[in-house]
Formats: C-alpha cells, structure tokens, sequence
C-alpha cells in the first residue's frame, strides 16, 4: 500500500477535496491546505477519519513564499516525509473580456494559478529530489481543458494561465525526471464545483459550453528517462477521464 505524505494544495473543496479523499483511501498521509474556507477543510478532513485515514488541515496561500515553505515544513513535521504533492489551488477569475480586464486582476490571476504553482513546485523538489537527498516522488499539476481550446468566452485569461501550468509541466518533467520525480499535468473539462457554479448558473455561460467539448481530462505524458522510471519513452499518466 502507497504510504507518506502528499500535500494538495487547495484540497478543501471541489476536486481538491476529492482528490485528497481518494489519496487517503490509498494509505498516504494527506495534508488539505486551504486558503479560507477551514470550515470547508475540517469537513474533508472529517470524511477522510471516518474513512480510516489520516489527515490535517493547513492554511497557507499559495502565492505567498514564505506560507508556502511553512505548509511543507509544518506538513513533514506534522505527518511525516513528503511523498508527493497535488497543485490544485487556482481560480477562474471573473467572467470578462479582455478589453475589460485590468493589469491588477491578472496580476492576481497569474499569481495564483501560475507562480504558486511553480512556488509550490519549488518547495517539493527542495524535498523530493535525490539531488538535494529526497527519495523521489511525483508532482500532479492542475491544468484545464481551457489550455487546449482557450477557454469560454470571458475566461480566455484564465485559459492562457492554465497553457503556462501545461508548458511549465512538460519542463519540469524534463528538468527533475532524472533525479527520481515524475511530473504529470491532468486536464479536466467543466465540472461543476464551489468554483465554478455561479458561472454554470448564468445562460449565456451555460449555452456556450453545451457547444464545447464537456469533458477531455487527459494527463500529459512525462519525459523522465528510463534511469529514473524504468522506461525511455513518454507515457501517460492516465487514460482520458470521463465525466
């Protein structure tokens, strides 16, 4: 049985919850980092006991270096050695075309969905790198469909933060392959979370997306060598998701 500890970010709610649900179904240790909502956080944390696993609630946003390097150490410290971590904090942003959007909400926006990220990134390969002594592990970013088509209209920003995560991943893969991580991006289509409910709400949101694809999860294929994963070629992570 898989055991140590993996830290999702955002993994109070939606498909951060989930996520860490099912990580703590499998045996790891889970840490549920949240960026307000610790009613949210305690409830998953609540299910993931009752199930038999382990867990722990962590506050930290993640666009901030210095809470992000106290979540992984309070984190290890508090359910031992990393094992992996999930990157699934991120927002949409508001509904908006790009004539209409402002230098400081995408500021914002790329904060979060793209150098917290790359920050949270950062703090795990410190860790898992046999390079800096770790053992190795696995890094599971967070993309979207919208990387692919550009998103709906009024979320074209978010979707270009989204193409970065999916670029950022594809080098990472390459960069720390050799030293015993495996980095993979998943992205899935419109799923209705805490996130995403008010825009599915709206009709003119929710008759464009019946014109796109509903779902087209997918996990990038690594590029890590066979030195490090026992095989020289790209290979999928998952087969395509379906909702």
């Amino acid at each position: 049985m898989p055991s140590g500890l993996v830290i999702v970010t955002g993994g109070s709610r939606g498909i951060g919850a989930a996520v860490s649900r099912r990580l703590a179904a499998d045996g790891y240790s889970v840490a549920v980092n949240f960026a307000s909502d610790a009613k949210a956080a305690e409830a998953t944390i609540a299910d993931i006991k009752k199930a038999g696993g382990q867990a722990q609630a962590f506050k930290a946003d993640v666009a901030d270096p210095a809470a992000l390097r106290r979540l992984f150490d309070e984190a290890a410290k508090a359910l031992g050695p990393l094992a992996g971590l999930v990157n699934n904090a991120g927002v949409t942003g508001r509904l908006a075309r790009v004539d209409e959007r402002e230098a400081e909400e995408l500021t914002q926006l790329f904060a979060l969905n793209v150098i917290g990220t790359i920050l949270a990134c950062k703090e795990a390969v410190l860790r898992l790198s046999t390079r800096h002594g770790g053992s190795g592990g696995a890094i599971v970013n967070l993309s979207s469909i919208a990387a692919r088509i550009g998103g709906l209209p009024g979320l074209a920003s978010y979707a270009a933060t989204k193409g970065a995560v999916e670029s950022f991943t594809k080098g990472l893969a390459t960069e720390v392959g050799p030293e015993g991580i495996r980095v993979n991006a998943v992205a899935p289509g419109m799923i209705e979370t805490d996130m995403t409910r008010d825009q599915l709400g709206e009709a003119p949101f929710r008759s464009e997306s019946r014109r796109r694809p509903r779902c087209a999860a997918s996990a990038l294929p690594t590029t890590s060598r066979k030195r490090s994963h026992g095989s020289s070629r790209p290979r999928r992570a998952s087969s395509p998701a379906r909702c």
